[in-house]
């Protein structure tokens, strides 16, 4: 089976300019390819999964990868399936930002200046020294405003009023093709299927400028059963950074996804062999817990190494079990600002240890049943839980029948 033909039986193929070129390109390892990443935060999350698992599977088959660091785009801001404008970041925070991703990329990817090793760039170097109407005059006249306007990546954004900063986005990506083009032989881009306008300008930039082809291959979004993108839990991103997300958490976040989205997330974001996918794709009712935990040790492993992984599922099964090993457990520290008159609040607790976004989430978590603190299910929102309770190895609080986290006194 060629590397293309793979990608297609994993079900991440979404679009690509030519098939037989894409084809060509990536089955003989001729494809100098990047994907683009906006330091918007300093760590990567569990939504870049899908586009690092793709660089490592076309580097392994003899393809060149460029991770592209947003340093100059992430200063407009991508406006792609956003209802809202992204935070402005200062050059200090982006520069931090594009560190912390080539850290915990290089768990993924081999750079080096071989032939089939990865380069890292970072498009601050070229588009930060642009000057405007030298480039307007360079590549203006190639793009139709009217064409924009239609392009998908914009259509969110225009519901409540698109910005001209935004606006530039698609030039700004469609000359970073354009310019790698050039430089390093950059001859293909890849990302998510909300990139496919972008792309397909800087396609376009480079056949009108240099009358040369290009091409674009596009993937499928990371979404749930319910089509919403999956890398979120209580509303806060799952992040690779094991200070932002601990590895328990990360393992029981792969560990709980919905029974209709196990066997897609194994298909697309581990690198098991396609005849065990197949066949663990006939597993039912309680064997998809142990595929569970194959994607999730899997993942895990990947992020943050064995010993991790290990720990993290002994700890998982534990407390299943109802052993309870609190030595892994995800835990939140409270001090005396946490308490008002000796006591802290159900809902406070909720969402200060992360099981709830806000107060509101949390009220409808107590109402339906799904909260039990010290092994006390607590039914009543306005509950109260005194200070000295949390002394010593803490408390701890289940969410659902699989969600445990301690919170212990400083």
């Amino acid at each position: 089976m060629t590397i293309y033909d793979e990608l297609v039986a994993r079900g991440l193929v979404a679009q690509v300019t030519s098939e037989d070129e894409v084809k060509n390109l990536i089955n003989n390892g001729k494809a100098t390819f990047y994907i683009g990443y906006d330091c918007t935060a300093d760590s990567l999350t569990a939504g870049h999964f899908v586009t690092l698992t793709l660089m490592k599977r076309l580097q392994q088959a003899g393809n060149k990868p460029i991770a592209l660091i947003g340093g100059g785009t992430t200063t407009i801001g991508d406006p792609s399936g956003r209802t809202d404008m992204r935070k402005m970041l200062s050059r200090e925070d982006i520069n931090h930002n594009a560190q912390c991703f080539k850290h915990q990329m290089e768990r993924f990817i081999d750079f080096g200046d071989g032939p089939g090793q990865a380069m890292m760039l970072n498009n601050a170097d070229w588009l930060l020294d642009l000057n405007y109407v030298e480039l307007l005059r360079e590549v203006g006249a190639c793009f139709s405003v009217n064409n924009m306007l239609r392009a998908d990546c914009y259509k969110q954004r225009m519901e409540k009023g698109l910005s001209f900063l935004e606006f530039n986005y698609m030039i700004m990506q469609s000359y970073d093709f354009y310019h790698m083009f050039q430089t390093v032989g950059c001859n293909m881009q890849c990302g998510g299927n909300d990139q496919w306008s972008n792309m397909l300008g800087g396609t376009e930039l480079i056949r009108r400028k240099l009358g040369k082809d290009s091409h674009c291959m596009t993937i499928n979004l990371l979404t749930d059963s319910q089509g919403n993108k999956m890398g979120k839990t209580a509303g806060n991103a799952v992040w690779l950074d094991p200070n932002k997300t601990s590895p328990y958490d990360f393992y029981q976040y792969w560990r709980n996804v919905g029974d209709a989205d196990v066997m897609k997330c194994v298909r697309w974001l581990t690198f098991l062999p396609l005849e065990q996918i197949d066949e663990m794709d006939t597993w039912k009712d309680a064997q998809l817990n142990q595929a569970k935990e194959i994607l999730a040790w899997e993942l895990t492993n990947m992020v943050h190494g064995r010993e991790e992984a290990d720990k993290a599922q002994a700890a998982a099964r534990a407390l299943f079990s109802g052993g309870g090993d609190a030595g892994e457990m995800p835990s939140t520290t409270l001090t005396d600002a946490d308490f008002t008159d000796g006591s802290i609040g159900a809902l406070t607790l909720l969402v200060k240890c992360g099981l709830a976004a806000s107060n509101g989430e949390a009220r409808r978590l107590i109402q339906q049943g799904g909260v039990a603190v010290a092994e006390e299910k607590v039914s009543d929102p306005a509950a109260q839980f005194p200070q000295d309770k949390f002394a010593g190895e803490g408390v701890i609080i289940k969410k659902g029948k699989k969600v445990f986290h301690r919170a212990v006194l400083a």
